[in-house]
């Protein structure tokens, strides 16, 4: 990248709020250090630095310097959540995800909004939770005034019948999730589900594709996903799954159920049979980046991550506190087609991720990125990265066969991407 001395510089900080991953940011660190740590960009030069954040306490009118926060944690580290929503009202930060509707918007009411918009939800109940404190005393009072009885099976009755899957509300990552086949698993995972609030959703049995997109700013990877499979096994290698049809819509339902959130790094779960397409998980805010998970694709994911995230940074994208839901309702309450509504909708969401003006930066000062990943997935610094993963996950005498196993995946990615490359 030339950088003349004359351009006026700008220092964009990109703050990292991790857990327990290792590969994941050590990946999108050295990329970014492959770029330089800078770019330029419409007459100055924006150099970049990237912090993982630690966790203290905070005022709430401390300066928060990073002007983008990839957050890994605050879905459930309640001082990270908060501090990401001061970081947005106080300080213009823009977080990726949005932390005041990953908290409001869980799965429930993901499924209501993409049921008033005219998506093909499966039927879905929700039931009062099970068991509730018995030294509370107005648990008591209103239980027995105005919670009704009802039958279980009558609710799995009124789903379609047999199979039906019962999930937290406000559930991820698969927890709590109970496939169900007859009255005594219905039964059984009712009892177990304890205090916590459930759906009962109707199951789609007999489905042909199972496909998980993942989706980074307007940038959508779509793969074959097979739930039953070991973790490191569920994402299938496989090309051209979908037809045109349905690539289009899935992508399209992607960007606009991302858009609606402002969740600009989630990954949407559907079940697809035919032309019929069900979106059955689509809250999952902090999505699958696991190299031992995505194998083949998680260069795709780190790169994705590079490229939305230095976009932000240096067009100064503030996350969006006041969502658009009035404009996709206008939409939805519109007497017209379905196929109609849908290309409103994902003009909507489009223009929320300013696509046209994305891909203009990417072409424009991000070229030479996919050249910079095939290198950097081809040397010695990214093996001893998987190599050290492995070694982390797996225990001691599986260790060199799962290396093996991810070399192979890694380099098989690296074969198509460069034949890929050769062809643009």
């Amino acid at each position: 990248m030339s950088h003349p001395d004359n351009l006026p510089h700008t220092l964009r900080r990109i703050g990292l709020t991790l857990g327990n991953e290792y590969a994941w940011p050590l990946a999108y660190e050295a990329l970014i250090k492959k770029l330089g740590s800078h770019l330029n960009y419409q007459g100055r030069r924006f150099d970049f630095e990237v912090e993982r954040l630690t966790i203290e306490p905070f005022s709430l009118r401390e300066p928060v310097l990073r002007h983008v926060i990839i957050d890994r944690l605050g879905y459930w580290h309640m001082t990270v959540r908060e501090w990401l929503k001061k970081a947005a009202l106080v300080n213009d930060s823009h977080t990726v995800n949005n932390p005041f509707t990953f908290q409001s918007m869980e799965k429930h009411s993901a499924y209501c909004v993409m049921i008033r918009l005219g998506f093909d939800i499966p039927e879905t109940w929700m039931i009062p939770q099970k068991e509730w404190d018995p030294e509370d005393d107005r648990v008591k009072v209103t239980t027995e005034t105005y919670h009704k009885m009802f039958d279980l099976e009558d609710i799995v009755a009124k789903t379609g019948g047999y199979p039906v899957f019962m999930k937290p509300y406000d559930g991820g990552g698969w927890r709590g999730v109970s496939h169900i086949r007859n009255r005594h698993d219905l039964q059984r995972a009712y009892d177990e589900s304890g205090k916590q609030t459930m759906h009962i959703q109707k199951g789609i049995t007999d489905y042909e594709v199972f496909c998980r997109c993942l989706g980074c700013g307007p940038q959508i990877l779509p793969m074959r996903y097979d739930p039953d499979q070991p973790l490191h096994n569920r994402y299938r290698i496989e090309h051209g799954f979908l037809n045109e049809y349905q690539g289009e819509y899935l992508t399209k339902l992607t960007r606009i159920i991302n858009a609606f959130f402002g969740w600009e790094y989630n990954s949407c779960e559907s079940l697809l049979r035919g032309k019929d397409i069900y979106p059955i998980d689509f809250a999952n805010a902090v999505p699958d980046t696991s190299l031992v998970s995505l194998h083949y694709y998680f260069p795709w994911a780190i790169k994705a991550l590079v490229r939305w995230s230095l976009y932000c940074a240096v067009t100064a994208r503030k996350t969006r506190i006041d969502l658009q839901t009035r404009d996709y309702f206008a939409i939805a309450d519109r007497d017209i087609p379905f196929s109609e509504k849908l290309d409103l909708y994902h003009d909507l969401a489009q223009r929320y991720f300013e696509a046209e003006r994305f891909d203009v930066f990417c072409a424009s000062h991000l070229a030479q990125l996919d050249q910079l990943t095939l290198d950097f997935f081809q040397s010695g610094e990214w093996d001893n990265i998987l190599i050290e993963r492995c070694r982390r996950s797996f225990p001691a005498h599986e260790q060199e066969q799962f290396i093996a196993h991810y070399r192979g995946l890694i380099a098989y990615w690296c074969k198509t991407e460069h034949d890929r490359l050769a062809q643009l």
